[in-house]
């Protein structure tokens, strides 16, 4: 099959259509307004390209100046699914893309009208996909490899139209838009399909990663409060007890909301939920940085500190039971007050595991409910110590 002018374009329009229709499937499942706008994009490459088979008919303001048109209108629509995508905000100068084009209609027809009319469509083109490169860049955080791959085939994509406008004012250079004559709009072609292949591809695959990612971070989230779920607990408190030692103690917290029941009885489970999301917040706002907290369920939390002394934690404890009684004495009117149960561990020996660990917090949690509630239990185990329990 020779690789004429209809060949590729139609070609493009195959390529560009199925890119269209597959985004389109995806943002169904997905709901990413980026993948819709990219979406958009191949859609309108699609009819651009059939209508520039019109020119050799003769119908050349659809052909030329309305498909070329509709090319610069994808890449407007590339560009806002990148914006979307990195959350980026464009100025809205980018509209006047549309005046300039719309310009291009008063060009007088003449020899050199496919060349200005060609230099225009190329810079509009470059200055669209490099804009669009551009906001892909890492910004000191790592890209995935879709991400990555989407933003240097837009950068040679740009580059490509750049030095295609370059060579459209070239002294000698034949340029026919009417009849696809030369050897520049013949490349043209060629690139084009290409680049709708490339840049789906890399669309596809970088919203792809994205959503494995988001999949991977919710099934580690407790889908109520946000902090860790037991499983995620599991998975990355072995890194933090290993460099426990003897000069760098770590500590177990485990949290119970003391009458609770009271809450779910008397306000509904909604008052209750929303208790569990206020703990989860102070507990956050209060974590130390390289801590891990979690909801194990129910009304029970968790906090895995390193590096820590007695004093830190009992702090710590102190800072959630003021916050938590503050709060819960002010919203709710309970014959028992609402409080937190907190029992701590202090440690410079790695645990056999964090079950066993975490039976240890469950022995102290138990021993602060026998000894009244509202306070914290706190069993040293370090060799410098010995065992000893403090109540606060």
């Amino acid at each position: 099959m020779a690789l004429d002018p209809p060949t590729m374009l139609t070609i493009t329009v195959a390529l560009a259509a199925a890119a269209a229709l597959y985004l389109a499937v995806e943002w169904r499942s997905v709901r990413e307004r980026s993948l819709l706008y990219w979406s958009a994009g191949f859609a309108t490459i699609t009819v651009g390209s059939t209508l520039a088979l019109l020119r050799m008919s003769g119908h050349l303001l659809v052909g030329i100046w309305f498909a070329n048109g509709l090319l610069v209108l994808a890449h407007t629509f590339f560009l806002l699914g990148v914006a979307r995508f990195t959350e980026a905000r464009l100025s809205r100068r980018w509209w006047l893309i549309a005046v300039v084009w719309s310009a291009l209609l008063l060009l007088p027809d003449g020899p050199q009208w496919s060349k200005l009319m060609l230099m225009a469509n190329s810079l509009l083109v470059a200055l669209l996909s490099l804009r669009a490169s551009y906001l892909l860049r890492p910004h000191g955080k790592s890209l995935s490899v879709g991400a990555v791959q989407l933003r240097y085939v837009l950068l040679v994509h740009g580059a490509f139209y750049l030095a295609k406008a370059m060579t459209a004012v070239a002294p000698g250079a034949l340029i026919d838009l009417a009849a696809f004559r030369g050897e520049i709009i013949q490349i043209s072609l060629v690139e084009g399909a290409m680049a709708v292949m490339l840049i789906a591809l890399s669309m596809t695959g970088s919203e792809r990663y994205r959503r494995e990612k988001r999949i991977a971070r919710l099934a580690a989230r407790d889908p109520l409060t946000a902090l860790y779920n037991r499983r995620a607990l599991e998975v990355r408190a072995p890194r933090l007890l290993e460099d426990v030692s003897l000069t760098r103690p770590g500590a177990l917290l485990l949290i119970d909301i003391d009458n609770f029941k009271l809450i779910n009885d008397l306000f509904g489970h909604v008052a209750g939920d929303r208790l569990l999301v206020t703990l989860s917040e102070m507990i956050r706002s209060a974590l130390p940085e390289g801590a891990l907290a979690a909801r194990l369920g129910g009304d029970e939390f968790v906090i895995l500190l390193s590096d820590v002394r007695q004093e830190r934690v009992e702090a710590l404890g102190a800072t959630l039971r003021d916050q938590f009684h503050q709060s819960t004495s002010q919203t709710f009117n309970t014959p028992a007050p609402v409080t937190l149960s907190i029992g701590a561990n202090l440690f410079d020996q790695p645990p056999a595991s964090l079950a066993a660990l975490i039976e240890q917090g469950d022995a102290a949690l138990y021993d602060s409910k026998r000894g009244g509630r509202d306070s914290i239990r706190l069993v040293d185990r370090t060799q410098s110590v010995g065992e000893q329990a403090l109540s606060r």
